[in-house]
C-alpha cells in the first residue's frame, strides 16, 4: 500500500471520474440493472455538470487513489447533517480490487467526515450488490431498505446501511 496514496479532487478531475465510473459501473452493474438503467444512471450522477455541481453546489467532497503513474478508484461524501455524513460513490477500478484501495478509500471518508463531527457514516447500495459484503466487512449494518424512483420508470432497490465512527 505504499504505493499509493489519496488526494481530494478537485473539479479538473472530473473526466479522470467520468472515465474511472465508466469503466467500473457495467462491470458492476450489468447483472444487477439493465444496461439502458446503467446508461441512465451514467448520464444522470456522472456527466460533467452533475459533478460539476455535487462539487461545488452540494458539497461533495471527492477523493481518489492513485500512484504516481494511475488512478484507481475514488469515493465522495458530504454532511448530511451535523454528525450524518453520507458515502455517495465508493469505486475502484475492476482489475485493481483486492489490493485493500477500497478499504484505504472507505478508511479516508471515515477519517475525515469523523474529523469534522460526524459520529456516523450512512451509504446507500444496492439489494443485490457484492458491495453489500465489502461494507458489512468494514463495520457497516442494515439500517432500513428503500426503493428510490430515480425517473425514465427507473428504481435504486437498496439497503441504508449505517457505521459508527466514535471509534476511530
Amino acid at each position: 500500500m505504499d504505493n499509493f496514496f489519496i488526494r481530494t479532487a478537485t473539479v479538473q478531475d472530473v473526466s479522470l471520474i467520468q472515465d474511472i465510473a465508466s469503466r467500473v459501473w457495467p462491470q458492476t452493474y450489468s447483472a444487477i440493472i439493465s444496461g439502458d438503467q446503467i446508461k441512465y444512471m451514467l448520464d444522470m450522477m456522472y456527466s460533467a455538470d452533475s459533478l460539476r455541481e455535487q462539487m461545488i453546489e452540494k458539497n461533495c467532497e471527492f477523493i481518489i487513489v492513485q500512484n504516481t503513474e494511475l488512478s484507481f478508484g475514488f469515493a465522495s461524501f458530504s454532511s448530511f447533517d451535523n454528525e450524518l455524513f453520507r458515502l455517495h460513490k465508493l469505486y475502484v477500478d475492476i482489475a485493481s480490487q483486492g489490493l485493500g484501495l477500497g478499504v484505504m478509500l472507505l478508511n479516508e471518508v471515515a477519517r475525515r467526515s469523523a474529523d469534522r463531527g460526524g459520529s456516523v457514516l450512512e451509504l446507500n447500495v444496492n439489494k443485490y450488490n457484492k458491495a453489500k459484503t465489502f461494507y458489512e466487512k468494514n463495520g457497516f449494518t442494515i439500517f432500513r431498505e428503500e426503493v428510490i424512483d430515480i425517473g425514465n420508470g427507473f428504481v435504486m432497490d437498496d439497503f441504508v446501511m449505517r457505521k459508527s465512527l466514535l471509534a476511530l
